[in-house]
């Protein structure tokens, strides 16, 4: 069965395994502030599609039920959702991730416009830098208290660690090729010091 689910479909499987029931609506927050870090956060219509694929394997279980006037529908993992979740867990390997990386792509072929283009996209980019690693730290810091040996959050919260390093690791890695092309050195808003 997991040929017939994509990864997509087993990262929402994943977001509804925090105890609750989602609607669409909740799991595309869930997921704009969860897998944006690392992932690609689905559109909305993906999730609808994925909800509606997992439904049709019997993995989620989708409940209809009227909220002020509308009808509104929430979606809960099944014991086959959590099943079919583990094997891909367990039997799936690990793969490299395959990095795409647009500031990388560019600066490679950087020769092909100005120093200075490739100087300012390398600014740029220590500002989104600087803006993921504040958002990331905020979502970090929401899961203190419940990121301990056996809580809830005790492996996002092992993620949320993973993508601080990785951003901080890219401000290394940004801010060593601007000085190498002699631009000046930037502070952590990515603005010249």
């Amino acid at each position: 069965m997991s040929q017939d689910i994509p990864v997509t479909g087993f990262a929402i499987l994943g977001l509804l395994t925090f105890g609750d029931e989602l609607t669409g609506y909740e799991v595309k927050q869930r997921a704009d502030v969860t897998l944006r870090f690392y992932w690609v956060a689905p559109a909305m219509s993906q999730i609808y599609t994925e909800l509606r694929r997992l439904t049709d394997h019997g993995l989620v279980r989708a409940e209809s039920r009227a909220d002020g006037g509308r009808d509104v529908t929430t979606y809960a993992i099944t014991g086959a959702g959590q099943d079919a979740l583990r094997s891909w867990l367990d039997e799936t390997p690990a793969g490299f991730p395959v990095l795409k990386h647009t500031v990388l792509l560019r600066l490679l072929v950087g020769h092909a416009t100005e120093p200075e283009q490739s100087r300012r996209m390398l600014h740029d980019y220590l500002g989104e830098l600087g803006r993921a690693l504040d958002d990331l730290t905020r979502v970090r810091e929401s899961l203190r208290g419940a990121d301990g040996e056996g809580e809830p959050f005790r492996f996002p919260s092992l993620v949320a660690d993973w993508g601080l390093d990785y951003f901080a690791a890219e401000e290394r890695h940004a801010r060593r090729a601007l000085e190498s092309l002699g631009g000046t050195e930037t502070g952590s808003d990515g603005g010249a010091e």
